[in-house]
């Protein structure tokens, strides 16, 4: 089986072919940081109007990459959120065009399970596929929750951030430091030079009971920190060190909360085998090595995607789609895009999250 997949909730315009076995034909992503770079971050209806410009060229280009025609295909999957809801539409709406023409079926994928099913499609270290079920660390811009990934379609939630996303925080410490967009990667590199233990910052809710995850402290000192450096431009080093002081940081918490996940993932199946780590934040080497590290100490085998599949792809949207698909599982056309689209609808909203929860 073969579906095409496109993505567009937020900065990435994107066209993916693959196969039911795990196979990535084509893997075509359009990045609008230029657009978006001039404002620190990505603007709404400039990455709308950037998904609308880009879209047919991005689906042309993976069609033709993946040497594949629209009557070979046997499904449309498209990001149906949450995302901002502009970029969303331009997805959803050429995905169904598509499907309307080539009387195919057609998928609405929630973005969220794009990421949070990408290792079944890449496999483990060894190409091995990854079997349900698995503890999952989603961690990216707009996310950070821990799940327990029972089967497609089906997910315990036993955290969630109740403010502000870990990518966010890399993010907002680059913008203050004018590092340049996107931040988390320039956070990374900077940090790579930096002491970690030169300033002194928060670990949000580390040693607290449960799974819950907060960052916006943790940024607030970050600024606090940055404002009390010496007058002038922020130095090279006094850049490095933030970043490193930052990322270790933010590091601590990771592994605290996922150390109390673990131990009710375990508890809940014994015979659970895995941790997974997805998202953007997910390409992350030092974050990536502290996790390996906190699996091994637990008995547990640590999986991620590969870097380029860490951050929003088509690849994933495809997969998801093929997992729903091969379950029977298809969407008609009257199907409404959505901004907010939790994997796990039935768990309690997180006290101070509101609709992040």
């Amino acid at each position: 089986m073969i579906i095409l997949g496109i993505e567009s909730s937020c900065d990435e315009t994107a066209a993916a072919v693959v196969t039911d076995n795990r196979e990535i034909l084509s893997n075509e992503v359009l990045s609008q940081i230029d657009e978006h770079a001039p404002y620190g971050g990505v603007v709404p209806e400039i990455a709308a109007r950037a998904h609308l410009d880009a879209i047919d060229t991005i689906v042309e280009r993976a069609m033709k990459n993946a040497g594949v025609k629209f009557s070979e295909l046997d499904a449309i999957a498209a990001t149906g959120g949450p995302g901002l809801i502009g970029g969303v539409l331009v997805g959803v709406m050429t995905a169904k065009a598509i499907a309307a023409v080539h009387d195919l079926p057609f998928i609405g994928v929630n973005h969220l399970e794009g990421h949070a099913l990408t290792v079944r499609l890449t496999g483990d270290e060894a190409g091995n596929e990854i079997q349900f079920p698995y503890l999952l660390l989603l961690v990216s811009g707009g996310h950070c929750q821990l799940l327990i990934v029972e089967g497609q379609g089906s997910y315990k939630r036993l955290g969630t951030t109740i403010d502000d996303a870990l990518g966010e925080a890399f993010d907002k410490t680059a913008k203050m430091m004018g590092l340049g967009y996107p931040g988390g990667p320039m956070v990374e590199k900077y940090a790579q030079n930096g002491d970690p233990v030169r300033f002194s910052l928060p670990r949000p809710l580390k040693g607290r009971a449960g799974c819950d995850f907060s960052f916006s402290g943790l940024k607030t000192k970050v600024r606090q920190t940055i404002e009390n450096l010496p007058e002038g431009p922020v130095s090279e080093q006094d850049k490095s060190d933030v970043c490193a002081s930052f990322q270790n940081a933010a590091g601590d918490v990771l592994i605290d909360r996922c150390e109390h996940a673990i131990d009710t993932f375990l508890e809940a199946h014994p015979n659970g085998t895995h941790l997974v780590v997805s998202g953007g934040v997910a390409a992350n080497q030092s974050i990536r090595g502290r996790l390996n590290a906190l699996c091994k100490a637990h008995g547990l085998s640590f999986a991620a995607p590969p870097a380029a599949l860490c951050t929003d792809n088509a690849a994933m949207i495809a997969w998801a789609g093929m997992e729903r698909f091969i379950k029977g599982d298809t969407d008609d056309l009257f199907f409404c895009p959505r901004p907010r689209w939790p994997l796990d609808p039935d768990a309690p909203k997180a006290a101070g999250a509101g609709v992040k929860a």
